[in-house]
């Protein structure tokens, strides 16, 4: 009679699992205003990129690890670019109090991403973000594919690889029609 139990126990685990597999929604870029550095309110929804995947990089200047991240994906990004189209959207969750320094924090590193600023965490938030940095993947719809928290060198090379598969997916996608 035990056996049949865990039998059970296994079979109903094993249906539960396939789902919440197959009912998890597509996750979508929320609507919630952010600023740019020139501080003009941008609406997150309105996020894009002609129809290629963009990365949307949650970090802070009091965050060494993010630092460390937003240089990696510095040096990589002319590349990324040349080889995927793909562009970096980098948001930083700085308060009121620090987020003026954000601009010539950016400007003084030379980095080639879009900046915005989320003062009061509102977009972080909404993408159910963790400790910065934490990093997503949107596709050419405006559907989040892939997320990663935290950065440690190496990381960068399997996000490009995470691009790479979802141009490869889409390209295929348009040769078949």
């Amino acid at each position: 009679m035990n056996k049949l139990k865990l039998l059970m126990c296994l079979i109903a685990l094993t249906i539960i699992s396939y789902s919440i597999s197959f009912s998890q929604e597509t996750r979508t870029m929320p609507s919630v205003k952010v600023k740019n550095l020139k501080g003009e309110t941008i609406d997150t929804k309105s996020f894009s990129n002609d129809g290629k995947p963009f990365v949307i990089c949650f970090w802070a200047t009091w965050c060494s690890p993010c630092i460390i991240e937003q240089n990696t994906f510095n040096e990589v990004y002319d590349k990324w670019q040349e080889e995927t189209g793909v562009k970096i959207i980098s948001i930083s969750i700085d308060d009121t109090r620090s987020s003026k320094k954000v601009a010539p924090f950016v400007k003084g590193r030379k980095w080639k991403f879009e900046f915005y600023l989320d003062e009061n965490s509102n977009f972080k938030r909404a993408m159910n973000a963790g400790h910065p940095p934490h990093s997503f993947l949107v596709n050419g719809n405006g559907e989040i594919v892939w997320e990663h928290s935290g950065f440690a060198p190496g990381d960068e090379e399997e996000l490009y690889t995470e691009i790479k598969k979802l141009i490869n997916n889409n390209s295929e996608g348009s040769n078949s029609k």
